[in-house]
């Protein structure tokens, strides 16, 4: 039996065997197994002892589908409104716009993909985005960690050394191509590795890890990206949201008092803490999909749970699901990203923006001659 990255649900009286499969899910030794479902998105198979139900094949349709256009749509409302919109084109929010690719590449070129694979047991798509299948989810989930860790340094620049130069939108774009061409090379492995091959008259997309240590080079690998791109960062982010948080909320800022500088406090404390909630949500989107891969290192026998699969397709949608809940969030804490999610949707009858709230996202310039245009009008 082989699977995918979104799996073959087992049949009620089947046992998950990762002995006997290249699956994604599977942290198995051979050396032409695949990866894990970050790494190596794709496995395909001959017999299918895990065939799903069509009832839960509608499901997890469902699941996989609102995951991929929530994300896509959500995160592209988002570049949308930073790209469009002079007065939303800060440090902060271009870093955003790079989460929002990453996210909407993950969730239209993996978790998509997968899904059809998942479906059909069978790759249909060529070597040549098999090696890009690969490719991209590490990638991806490196350039959004690293965009939130990119802010959080931001934030903390900002809020404990203010008088001190801010990154300029030059410096800024050096940093986001930084990140994705760091991301590219962490990935590379898998897209040298990947190869389809035919199996019982199914192609399968696999990683074949090198040498008689294929397992071991795959386990040190997975150990390599668990680190970069969850448990540092994450360390890093803690740390930082932590001094900026008790400077914030407990501690004396550098500055004056006045109310300009007051209303500036309040903004920087929404904004942190905006952060917080995504750092925070991709964290715990995340951490069951890493406690899984060291369990399946540690207890293989968990492979053999009769439920085992549906566990994993669970885990997996958590961990996809990270992709789409950026947007939202935005949405609910941020009034200018409030506003502009508001005027992206303003053909539908129930949403309605005030003439208040379409000032937002006009520069103070705008907002001003638009203000006095106001006054003068009510003068007369």
């Amino acid at each position: 039996v082989v699977s995918t990255a979104l799996g073959l649900a087992s049949q009620p009286n089947a046992t998950w065997d990762p002995a006997s499969s290249a699956n994604a899910s599977s942290w198995s030794h051979d050396s032409s197994s695949t990866s894990s479902p970050l790494v190596n998105a794709s496995a395909g198979g001959a017999t299918n002892r895990f065939a799903q139900r069509p009832w839960q094949v509608a499901l997890w349709s469902v699941a996989y589908g609102g995951i991929v256009a929530v994300a896509f749509f959500g995160n592209m409302v988002v570049i949308w409104i930073v790209v469009a919109h002079r007065r939303m084109r800060t440090v902060t929010n271009y870093f955003l716009v790079n989460l929002a690719v990453a996210d909407s590449a993950m969730a239209a070129l993996n978790t998509s993909i997968n899904f059809v694979y998942a479906v059909h047991n069978d790759w249909y798509f060529g070597g040549a985005y098999c090696r890009f299948q690969n490719f991209i989810p590490v990638a991806a989930v490196f350039a959004s960690i690293y965009s939130m860790t990119a802010i959080a340094v931001d934030r903390y620049m900002a809020i404990r050394h203010p008088l001190k130069p801010r990154m300029t939108a030059q410096s800024t774009r050096l940093v986001m191509a930084g990140i994705w061409a760091l991301a590219m090379c962490l990935s590379l492995p898998l897209s040298i590795y990947s190869r389809v091959e035919q199996r019982f008259g199914r192609f399968v997309c696999l990683v074949d890890w090198p040498g008689k240590m294929g397992g071991d080079s795959q386990f040190i690998y997975q150990l390599v990206v668990m680190t970069l791109v969850y448990v540092f960062p994450l360390l890093v982010m803690a740390v930082t949201y932590t001094i900026v948080g008790v400077t914030l909320w407990g501690g004396t800022i550098p500055g004056d008092s006045s109310e300009h500088f007051r209303e500036q406090l309040r903004s920087k404390r929404k904004v942190v803490k905006m952060m917080i909630v995504v750092v925070v949500t991709f964290a715990v989107c995340w951490m069951p999909y890493h406690v899984y891969f060291l369990l399946g290192r540690t207890l293989n026998r968990i492979y053999h749970r009769k439920y085992i699969q549906q566990v994993y397709l669970a885990i997996f949608w958590l961990a996809m699901s990270s992709t789409m809940y950026n947007p939202i969030i935005y949405c609910c804490l941020n009034s200018r990203f409030r506003t502009g999610f508001k005027r992206a949707f303003r053909w539908c009858p129930l949403v309605r923006v005030s003439s208040d709230e379409a000032l937002e996202l006009k520069s103070r310039r705008t907002r001003h001659s638009v203000m006095m245009y106001s006054l003068t009008r009510i003068d007369t």
